[in-house]
């Protein structure tokens, strides 16, 4: 089974055809909308594998964005002892869920 290994968000994803997963909020685009993902540093066919310095030039990925939605919350504490200090902040990341179209 063909897959690729592209980079968005700073993070690097292991991707086939059809896969659906979570990358970092995708400002500007809508649900519904198809993105193209270019920065990608591998491919494998099954046949042959093509690596890229750093990235492949001309390979692309095309997706589909499905939701965009926030994860767990988590929680930071801050506490300095003997001080009677303490915080608690609470922060819950935003993420975009994609569909993997074509690779190419």
């Amino acid at each position: 089974m063909p897959f690729a290994i592209v980079e968005t968000g700073g993070k690097q994803y292991q991707i086939s055809e059809g896969d659906v997963f979570t990358v970092e909020k995708l400002k500007g685009a809508q649900e519904g909308e198809k993105v193209v993902f270019d920065k990608v540093l591998l491919m494998d066919d099954g046949k042959s594998t093509k690596v890229g310095t750093p990235y492949l030039s001309g390979a692309s990925v095309e997706v589909t964005l499905v939701e965009h939605g926030k994860g767990k919350k988590l929680y930071v504490q801050k506490f300095k002892a003997k001080s009677r200090y303490k915080r608690r902040v609470g922060h819950r990341q935003q993420h975009s869920k994609v569909q993997v179209g074509k690779i190419q």
